[in-house]
């Protein structure tokens, strides 16, 4: 389970999960693949009834959320989010992060058909990028460490937001109020677990956590929001306990299983002249998009901010930082097939410039984390 924790296994089954998934999309295999993921519909009569995709996107995926809403709670209530004088440099980084990669994408792929697309590029993938700082980050600062941390679950919110809203239609509010009754029941139950009711707890957590998402779902926005507002409904103690219990699985089953399912999309047989602009907007987008955008805005708030010389982030490390943020991957994906359901040729050419975006960000910030890495070493020994 130790494994399954770290910052660089996790990291390692997510970039063997997706390459799988893309190999058998393309192999003679794919029409066996693809009758799993969408032809094949688990679900109870009446009730509710979905694809095995749809299962792992909308009901295996809240769980994901659930853990990363746990974080971002803790965080804003206890760590590094917690006062308003050490979030705002991450937060300005974080805005230049996303602004950036949007208007490139849109000066790219503006078009009638590929706007929708714009959210995409402003995700970072917190797992994958931690894992490649474990990978190559051997002698950084705390500072870069925390610095990125921070900027990462930021980007998180965003993501979050703009699933909420963006892609939201027709809402069932008669749902969303059913929703929020067994949110609140949820939250009271989180809050007996400690007590002699621990029984009649736990069992309530469980059906209120499953009356939430079935109604968010029914509700009309994304389900996976309903792991969200769980993450942060639930008493912090019990969620952190959970969050330990909940991460193993979640590394090893849940976002191998979406990266696959995610991944699994054919390469066109066109030149690259015929590829849909959302490819090269994405592509283009996340790692130029997020290394300008997050060392520009960093650097200028550490200068509007009149950071201590001592306690900056020197220009290498912003850069190193932006890369890393360029790693979209899980949550891209997910805002790919938010953004272009509707259009399966755009969307599986957007999720090819996803992965491919993603993994030219991983090339570049493995290069960039063990320079700046190299760097602080050299002179953490020539002080001593």
């Amino acid at each position: 389970m130790s494994l399954l924790r770290s910052a660089r296994f996790p990291a390692v089954l997510l970039l063997v999960a997706a390459s799988i998934g893309l190999v058998l999309a393309n192999s003679a295999a794919a029409p066996i693949a693809f009758a799993v993921a969408d032809d094949a519909h688990i679900g109870i009569p009446g009730v509710i009834d979905l694809s095995v995709r749809h299962w792992i996107s909308d009901g295996l995926l809240a769980v994901f959320f659930f853990v990363a809403a746990v974080e971002l709670q803790f965080e804003l209530t206890s760590g590094q989010l917690a006062s308003p004088r050490r979030a705002v440099l991450p937060a300005i980084a974080a805005a230049g992060g996303v602004i950036v990669p949007v208007v490139l994408y849109v000066l790219i792929a503006g078009g009638e058909a590929t706007s929708a697309g714009w959210p995409i590029p402003t995700a970072t993938d917190i797992a994958f990028a931690l894992g490649v700082l474990a990978v190559f980050g051997r002698g950084l600062p705390s500072g870069v460490r925390i610095f990125l941390l921070a900027l990462a679950i930021l980007d998180d919110i965003v993501g979050i937001v703009f699933i909420a809203v963006l892609f939201t239609a027709d809402v069932d509010f008669a749902m969303m109020l059913l929703a929020l009754v067994f949110v609140v029941v949820f939250a009271a139950c989180s809050r007996l677990l400690d007590t002699r009711a621990r029984p009649v707890a736990v069992v309530g957590l469980v059906a209120s956590a499953i009356g939430t998402w079935y109604a968010v779902h029914e509700s009309g926005v994304h389900a996976t929001i309903a792991g969200v507002v769980l993450g942060l409904a639930m008493a912090q103690q019990p969620a952190l306990r959970a969050r330990h219990a909940l991460e193993p699985w979640v590394n090893a089953i849940v976002l191998p299983l979406f990266a696959l399912c995610a991944a699994l999309v054919a390469i066109p047989a066109v030149s690259a002249g015929e590829l849909s602009p959302a490819f090269w907007g994405v592509l283009v987008a996340l790692p130029v998009g997020k290394i300008i955008g997050i060392a520009v805005a960093g650097a200028l708030a550490q200068h509007l901010l009149r950071v201590p010389k001592t306690d900056r982030l020197a220009g290498g490390d912003l850069l190193a930082a932006g890369a890393l943020g360029g790693i979209g991957f899980t949550v891209s994906l997910l805002l790919s097939e938010l953004a272009f359901s509707g259009a399966p040729d755009i969307r599986d050419q957007a999720t090819l410039g996803v992965l491919a975006g993603s993994a030219l960000s991983l090339v570049i910030a493995g290069i960039l984390v063990s320079w700046r890495a190299w760097h602080h070493r050299r002179r953490s020994t020539a002080t001593v």
